[in-house]
């Protein structure tokens, strides 16, 4: 007999593997063996016409859950039964939050083992910690159980309460969350305050002067000893100067009258300040700093981050990757000190081991921070790592180490300088000793660029020294509306208010983005008008589900539960079934809703009525008798549709769209149009015999204005070809796609090969050498577009069958398995981590059985059309005599 030991994942469970002793064998559950229902067809027969069952939450019974196998998790719960009766012993190994203690005991709950059980934690994967673990097991934690169970009804009773309510009064498919709605609602309140922004304008002067043979520049500052206005001096709402700020402000004529009246005049050097100034490394990192940072550095999703960083932990290089812990373990001190020696000096070293506190309430039950795993710090060369899994370990071993080198010490120079009645300064900054940043710069790639770009050096002045002035610049500037969230910054930003826990940060924003409510344009979240409408609705009619401070004491009171302070049911039962409950709140709220003034969104300075329609958001404005209705293009954001966009959307329904001219091959007309995806250009009209005319989006930057006959003519030859490649032959092309204009080769059957055009590129006049030297450059990330390029998030083997390569891929709607010609979505609940070959082979299976199937039933279908249509025709028929 052997000992059962249980993870979640095949990857975890072949690295654990090899830290235990023979006897021991390691399954995965794949994740949660069982859930609340998911659909309608997982609601058991025996509950299914209870007015709870939607829920799967009894409500009329203290909240009881009704738990249910997912049909895709059967097979993994009858393994996982067969090897437990094989065993004498039963380990539960799952991660050591709130969602690892979950499993584990739904695990229990399900096959109800009759040997002994015991429960193993672990905050990394080595053999040491899986020594110490074997060696420390404890029973399950059954408040840290309740807690979780407590947060998946919550959630539940809020989704599934309230998303049904969206459906019948907004649109059909959209949800609602206890975190997911108040993420969305942050998301809507920065664009408001985009849309009230007023934009307003200053001048200053800059000039450039000499001392000792050293340039440097000053700034305007002040003028008749009244301080110059900047950005931070007007109102956002007006675009004006704030009332109250006593400040000069500079129009062009005045800056320019000034440059030009201070030209040639005697410059004095005034007040030198200079400060020290000590800089502490950051803290290492936890769930929310390292999704912050993986975002603004590698340009990483939370969502990516969270998988990567799974990987890594997984097999063995990182620690657990779910904390909100900052602490250290004295190991690890030691060993992020070791690598501060050999690599940096002693010099570098911080004079005492660091160790920082966390601050954010409610930490999660991991008791370390996110670092390197082991006794001994890998660096980034020593790992074998590459790709996206060698950059976040990278930033994570970098954090690390840095947290136990010295301070950074600089120091801030500030030198005024006067001519005539302005007064300029120079700002300066000398770093002293770089310590941390020799190693981690927050938001740099490069510690020693970043240094170099840090330090601003000044000439060595005194009280009283003449500098010459050889230019003065005046120089415009314009205010900035507030900035859109990024996922770095919105991560931030539900961290400090306490919303939700960072472990479910990349969840949310994934599905905030999945569900429409918000695009993801460059790196910042725009929310779209269907996050208005929905926002607007649970604003007026359900405030406190959407305010910050309510959930945050929702996230606070769940703490409290798990920590035994607070009974999880008494409030369960006043959440949901309370005189203002949500329950009561849906019940005497919901016919107050007019859906039409539901699906209405008010948007200041627009005369006209914005609506969300079956297909997306659209105009609707009166035109004498009738009303006119035109959809808005899905680009277009809520804070950037004005009175113009609005204008020209109306017109060109009323009115048709633009002709540009005629095309003097087809004798057809050209048309610029504005359509769901933004401005096009046609080929003709849509007519019954021409149904699809020829379209070619505008490039990116182009806007209707600035396009001719001669660009529309162009853009609707693409892809043009250049001619042939040198060495193979084949056609080279030009042309526009999804991501934008690009160059091909080509190959017929073996592929083509895409590079991206530069920005100085023009895909209408590129010709073949330049499309030959983009060609010879290297591939570059989605740019090149190459379906020889796309490489695979996991290879996981040979198919059984014909043993071609089964990989797993990432796809513009989630990651999906590839062999051959069959694509396979992986399911709900699994990830790509814990995926196996035979998993895979299941699933592509299943996928071929059921195109088979839907090809069969299509063909009947046809076969029956067309029989019936057969006899109809070929049965007897009276016509007329055509006899005299």
């Amino acid at each position: 007999m052997s000992t059962l030991v249980i993870v979640e994942s095949p990857t975890k469970a072949r690295t654990i593997r090899n830290y235990l002793p023979s006897d021991y064998r390691v399954e995965a559950s794949m994740g949660h063996v069982r859930d609340l229902p998911q659909s309608a067809s997982e609601i058991p027969a025996s509950v299914k016409g209870e007015p709870w069952a939607q829920l799967g939450v009894n409500v009329e019974a203290d909240f009881e859950p009704i738990y249910v196998i997912p049909k895709d998790k059967k097979k993994v719960v009858k393994e996982l039964k067969a090897a437990l009766k094989e065993s004498d012993r039963l380990i539960l190994a799952t991660d050591e939050d709130r969602e690892g203690e979950s499993i584990s005991w739904h695990l229990l709950q399900v096959l109800k083992p009759k040997v002994p059980i015991e429960r193993m934690v672990f905050h990394e994967i080595t053999e040491e910690a899986i020594q110490a673990a074997l060696d420390n097991c404890r029973n399950l934690d059954e408040q840290l159980i309740r807690a979780q169970e407590t947060r998946r009804i919550l959630d539940r009773l809020v989704g599934y309460t309230l998303s049904p309510l969206l459906w019948k009064k907004i649109a059909w498919g959209l949800s609602a969350g206890r975190v997911q709605s108040v993420a969305v609602r942050l998301l809507v309140m920065r664009e408001r305050e985009r849309r009230r922004f007023r934009q307003g304008s200053y001048w200053d002067l800059k000039a450039f002067l000499t001392h000792a043979k050293h340039r440097f520049e000053s700034k305007l500052i002040a003028l008749d000893g009244k301080r110059l206005a900047n950005g931070s001096d007007f109102d956002e709402a007006t675009g004006q100067i704030a009332a109250g700020r006593d400040v000069v402000l500079l129009d062009e004529a005045r800056a320019r009258g000034l440059r030009d009246r201070l030209a040639g005049k005697p410059w004095t050097v005034g007040n030198i300040d200079e400060r020290p100034l000590t800089r502490k490394p950051a803290a290492p990192f936890t769930t929310s700093t390292l999704q912050q940072e993986a975002n603004r550095k590698l340009r990483l999703s939370a969502r990516d981050t969270m998988r990567i960083a799974q990987n890594l932990y997984e097999n063995g290089y990182i620690t657990y990757m779910r904390t909100d812990s900052v602490h250290l373990s004295e190991q690890a001190i030691t060993a992020a000190r070791a690598c501060v020696e050999q690599m940096y000096g002693p010099e570098y070293l911080s004079p005492k081991p660091r160790q920082y506190a966390t601050k954010s309430k409610g930490a999660q039950e991991a008791h370390e921070a996110i670092r390197p795993a082991g006794s001994h710090f890998r660096t980034p060369q020593e790992t074998g790592l590459s790709g996206r899994e060698f950059q976040l370990y990278e930033l994570i071993w970098k954090r690390t180490v840095a947290s136990q080198m010295a301070d950074a010490r600089q120091t801030s120079i500030a030198v005024d300088l006067t001519v005539e009645n302005a007064l300029f300064r120079a700002n300066g900054k000398r770093i002293d000793f770089p310590g941390f940043l020799r190693a981690y710069v927050e938001g740099s790639d490069d510690p020693d660029a970043a240094l170099e770009d840090r330090e601003v050096i000044l000439p060595t002045m005194a009280v009283g020294d003449r500098p010459q002035c050889g230019e003065i610049e005046a120089i415009s500037h314009e205010t900035q509306p507030p900035a859109r969230y990024t996922e770095a910054s919105l991560v931030k930003m539900l961290e400090s208010e306490g919303i939700g826990r960072p472990s479910t940060y990349a969840s949310i924003i994934g599905t905030i983005v999945d569900r429409g409510y918000a695009q993801m344009t460059g790196n910042a979240l725009i929310p779209t008008f269907t996050a208005f409408a929905v926002t607007d609705l649970l604003e007026n009619y359900f405030p406190e589900l959407v305010d910050t401070g309510f959930t945050a004491r929702m996230e606070q009171t769940l703490d409290e539960i798990s920590m035994g302070k607070v009974a999880w049911l008494p409030y369960l039962r006043e959440f949901y079934l309370g005189e203002s409950g949500l329950e009561t709140q849906v019940k005497q709220q919901e016919d107050k809703i007019d859906p039409n003034e539901a699906r209405t969104i008010e948007l200041d300075n627009l005369d006209v009525k914005v609506r969300i329609g079956r297909y997306g958001a659209y105009l609707e404005a009166e035109n004498g008798s009738e009303t006119v209705k035109a959809s808005i293009p899905k680009d277009l954001t809520p804070s950037d549709l004005d009175p113009q966009q609005v204008e020209l959307l109306l017109r060109q329904k009323t009115e048709g769209p633009d002709q540009l001219g005629i095309d003097p091959e087809t004798g057809a007309p050209v048309f610029l149009l504005i359509g769901s995806y933004g401005p096009y250009v046609q080929l003709g009209e849509a007519t019954e015999e021409n149904k699809k005319p020829k379209r070619a989006s505008l490039p990116k930057g182009t806007t209707p204005d600035n396009v001719t006959l001669e660009m529309a003519l162009g853009l609707l030859s693409l892809p043009r070809e250049l001619g042939l490649h040198p060495e193979t032959g084949a056609k080279v092309k030009a042309g526009l796609g999804r991501f934008g204009p690009y160059v091909v080769h080509d190959l017929g059957k073996e592929g083509k090969d895409y590079r991206s055009l530069k920005k100085d590129d023009d895909v209408l006049t590129i010709g073949l050498e330049r499309a030959l030297e983009l060609l010879a450059e290297p591939k570059k990330g989605r740019g090149s577009r190459s379906k020889k390029a796309k490489e695979p998030l996991r290879e996981l083997g040979t198919h059984p069958e014909d043993e071609a390569a089964v990989n797993i891929y990432d796809g513009p709607y989630g990651p999906y398995i590839k062999h051959g010609k069959t694509n396979a979505s992986i399911p709900e609940g699994e990830t790509v981590e814990n995926i196996t070959l035979e998993r895979a082979v299941e699933l592509l299976a299943a996928k071929a059985s059921s195109a088979k199937t839907s090809r069969k039933s299509s063909k009947s279908s046809t076969t029956k059309k067309t029989t019936k249509k057969t006899t109809k025709s070929t049965g007897t028929k009276k016509t007329k005599s055509t006899s005299p």
